[in-house]
């Protein structure tokens, strides 16, 4: 049987209930401004009911306050992860394309190539005319060096850029890993406070909004569930196990977090690479960390895509199987292996932007090299007949010989006969390698066809104004010791004398027609005796202002054309799907905060219903009083 004071304990719980209830709307509106915060509700329920020893059996005893909870969808979360990695990986790309359009930059505010290079051949057209004019070949060699310059200097800004991209890299890992740490210690946190019975909320929000930020850097896979108990497997304990992983690896293990690790390069990876690039592992087991793999998006996957972005051209080709496909060789004193590689997928110098001295990757591992020689023979069939084309003309097979900095054992051999090799990863993105590439690539055929021109043959070679034969004009200067590289030898390694070693950081012209303008051909050999105003050779240098053999099928004064084409489209698309996707996760966001956030109108309804009910409750506390009153004081006998 019930007391007497029943009511009032019914009424007392009320009360409390209707409290509670208006104190969380008052933390609700209280931060409705916080960022991260998530709605909270207190859950009421009807208190389990008291049996009596009346007809009825069983009276309510009233309300209970059983929680105060946060409001949180776990399915938008998710989809806001997942959309949140993809803006992020377009802002950097976005932002990084925008820059490189600066470097390139041509209009009435900055000389940029289109009139530098006009003016140059407009120089070489008035030295034509006045060849034995020292003050013409001195204003055509003056523009030559503008261009030179002007190359020089794009080429330093982008390798300028490509190591602010790096520093940014660095700096994100580190904000990666200050994060995963962060979430660690919340997870202790908040498994402290609810094994105990409670419900840490306000941590929930602010490891949630960590998980927020750090899914604009790397995609993310969370996954939380309860800890059980192995000898009661449906025993409550309160616990949650609570997993980040990237890419399937775990980042963040309930109280445990693994770091990422940064290492600069040992070796770069494409010709004109800034030193100490940075590559990352995880720091734990030295796992290789693949930003780039088609599984990853976020921030750090567009910061590498424009480092290290090389359009799917990076090199690569299958290590031979024959008898010559290891060798030996003593470096130094030190005996090492040769390795041969066939199928590569360069064949032409004017692409060729591997490092001289690099890594070669096989099989997952990594061989460095201190040297490579490029070969091209004459291909043959099994009866050693040349082998022609569909238009009867020679063709040839090519192949690399790497020279690897040590001894490989028979087993390794093995192991890499008839494997894939590469040098660097496949990278589908038009980054600072690229553009760089696309640069040397434009300079070493324009060069080599001007300073071809410029020597005219064995049996009419170009002379310059005092009949001597002419040498190399445009060179590759050794930014070391200050040497030039004149491309007087066919073969084709990290340090022969090549156009290989001819890129837009090193391109000149020859010290010799600085100090010394007469050390300019305008005519072969065969107009010679004829005077100074034959000027044949400048005429054939003059046309290649309009060649479209030069260059991607443009003419070569429409290179930058053709680059600003390629940052255009790169860079609409970034725009476009960086606007795309923050669409999406607006939308997404609107639907997870009509869950979670705090909507200033609705909190007002509620402190409404509840100051309504809390007051009824008061009204029943004072009615039973006056009840108790008359029943006590004024009932006697």
């Amino acid at each position: 049987m019930p007391s007497t004071f029943f009511g009032l304990h019914i009424a007392g719980s009320g009360l409390f209930a209707f409290q509670a209830a208006n104190n969380t709307i008052a933390n609700n509106i209280s931060n409705v401004q916080t960022a991260g915060y998530s709605r909270q509700i207190a859950n009421i329920q009807a208190a389990q009911g008291l049996r009596v020893s009346t007809k009825y059996g069983t009276m309510g005893a009233g309300v209970v306050t059983t929680s105060i909870t946060q409001l949180r969808d776990t399915y938008y979360d998710t989809k806001y992860w997942q959309n949140q990695s993809k803006t992020g990986m377009y802002d950097r790309r976005l932002y990084y394309m925008d820059q490189i359009e600066s470097v390139y930059r041509d209009d009435d505010a900055t000389t940029g190539f289109a009139t530098i290079f006009s003016k140059m051949f407009n120089s070489l057209d008035s030295l034509k005319n006045n060849a034995g004019d020292a003050n013409f070949r001195n204003q055509f060699i003056s523009d030559a060096m503008n261009l030179t310059n002007y190359f020089n200097s794009i080429a330093t800004q982008m390798q300028n850029l490509q190591k602010d991209i790096n520093d940014e890299i660095k700096s994100t890992v580190d904000m990666v890993n200050a994060t995963a740490q962060k979430i660690a210690l919340l997870n202790k946190q908040i498994n402290s406070i609810e094994i105990n019975g409670g419900y840490a909320n306000e941590l929930r929000d602010q490891r949630a909004l960590l998980v927020d930020e750090l899914s604009t850097i790397i995609p993310v896979e969370v996954e939380e569930y309860p800890v059980s108990n192995s000898n009661y497997p449906d025993m409550y304990t309160g616990g949650t196990n609570y997993k980040i992983k990237v890419n399937g690896q775990l980042l963040v293990d309930t109280y445990d977090y693994h770091e990422l690790k940064y290492t600069a390069r040992e070796n770069k990876i494409n010709q004109t690479d800034a030193e100490g690039l940075f590559d990352i592992t995880w720091a734990e087991t030295g796992m290789s960390f693949n930003p780039t793999a088609l599984a990853m998006s976020g921030r750090l996957k567009g910061l590498f895509e424009m480092r290290d972005g090389n359009n799917k051209t990076n090199f690569n080709g299958k290590i031979g199987t024959g008898d010559d496909a290891f060798g030996t060789a003593t470096v130094d004193g030190k005996t090492v292996t040769t390795v041969t590689l066939v199928d590569p997928s360069v064949t032409d110098i004017k692409n060729l932007n591997i490092a001289q001295e690099g890594t070669l990757t096989v099989r997952g591992n990594n061989y460095n090299y201190s040297n490579f020689e490029m070969k091209k023979e004459i291909a043959t069939d099994g009866t050693g007949a040349p082998i022609l084309d569909e238009d009867g003309n020679q063709t040839y097979t090519y192949s690399y010989t790497f020279t690897l900095e040590r001894e490989l054992s028979t087993i390794e051999k093995g192991n890499m006969a008839g494997k894939d090799a590469r040098i660097g990863l496949s990278i589908d993105a038009m980054g600072v390698p690229y553009y760089m590439a696309q640069m040397n690539e434009f300079i070493r055929v324009f060069s080599k066809t001007f300073n071809d021109l410029q020597r005219g043959t064995a049996d009419n070679p170009g002379l310059d104004l005092e009949g001597n034969e002419m040498g190399t004009f445009f060179v590759a200067k050794n930014l070391t010791d200050g040497t030039e590289y004149d491309f007087t030898e066919d073969t084709v390694s990290s340090y022969s004398n090549s156009y290989y070693q001819l890129t837009a950081l090193d391109f000149a012209v020859s010290s010799e027609s600085v100090r010394n303008p007469s050390r300019i051909s305008t005519q072969s050999k065969e107009n010679f005796t004829a005077g100074q105003d034959r000027y044949d050779i400048a005429e054939a240098i003059i046309a290649l202002e309009n060649d479209t053999s030069l260059y991607r099928g443009s003419k070569a004064s429409d290179f930058l054309r053709c680059i600003l084409s390629d940052i255009t489209v790169d860079t609409n698309e970034a725009k476009l799907f960086k606007e795309n996707y923050e669409n999406i996760g607006y939308t997404i966001d609107t639907q997870r905060q009509s869950i979670s956030g705090v909507d200033e109108d609705e909190e007002g309804l509620e402190m409404i219903k509840f100051y309504n009910a809390y007051n009824l409750a008061s009204k029943m506390i004072s009615t039973m009083a006056q009840m108790y009153d008359k029943l006590i004081n004024e009932t006697g006998v």
